[in-house]
């Protein structure tokens, strides 16, 4: 029996990469208002690049969006000569844009019906906010990688939110659209598998999901021929 449905956020719910570079052109208008010298010498990639620089010297936080971000502006801060630096207004610009997302045309109104028969959770890598974004209504809770304390495809996510859930992992079913971090990690969690795959790309090789689809809408009718099948 199928208890609960687990969802990746970014590229699964919504196109995350016009956002994130959105919000950080924002960011990047904030610190020439404030904090000059900063958009003087970083582009803003060039300060997303800063995040991987951090990540590189520090693997014990690479899972840590949020820290990671902070930690970039505060080096960039620091590189430029400002002694004082507000990062938490810094980072609450970048925040806030980053959860301006457009939800996939499909993804309200599907996630409203199985949030009827199913217990709905998020699990991301990313720093995204549910409560921001307004899906707190239909997600149960939600799980990210600085709760956890690892990313997908590592297990901790998914132990997690099976204990959370009080369920089986055979009895969840994750959804997502990356083939390493949700197809991979999910089934080695234990759980069923969708793949949802919007661009119609190539499956890299390896163990496939139990099911592929490219839009939420067709999830309904996946989990219909299962329970029957459980039947």
């Amino acid at each position: 029996m199928i208890k609960a449905l687990t969802f990746d956020l970014d590229d699964t719910l919504w196109d995350i990469w016009p956002v994130v570079e959105r919000a950080e052109v924002l960011l990047h208008d904030w610190l020439a208002a404030r904090y000059p010298r900063i958009p003087e010498r970083f582009t803003p990639l060039e300060l997303r690049d800063l995040c991987e620089e951090i990540a590189a010297t520090r693997p014990e936080i690479a899972h840590d969006r949020t820290r990671l971000r902070k930690d970039a502006l505060q080096l960039a801060a620091t590189r430029t000569g400002y002694v004082e630096f507000d990062v938490e207004d810094a980072f609450a610009v970048f925040f806030v844009a980053r959860n301006a997302v457009e939800l996939f045309a499909e993804v309200r109104p599907t996630l409203e019906r199985l949030a009827q028969r199913y217990t709905l959770a998020s699990l991301s890598n990313g720093n995204a906010d549910i409560r921001l974004i307004g899906l707190d209504d239909v997600f149960s809770f939600s799980l990210s990688a600085i709760e956890a304390g690892a990313a997908k495809p590592e297990p901790p996510m998914f132990e997690l939110a099976c204990r959370r859930l009080g369920a089986r992992p055979e009895q969840i079913v994750h959804i997502g659209d990356d083939p390493e971090h949700d197809v991979r990690g999910a089934a080695n969690a234990g759980m069923r598998t969708v793949w949802l795959n919007r661009n119609r790309r190539a499956w890299p090789g390896g163990p496939r999901a139990d099911a592929e689809i490219r839009s939420l809408t067709e999830l309904e009718a996946v989990l219909v021929a299962w329970e029957a099948g459980d039947g």
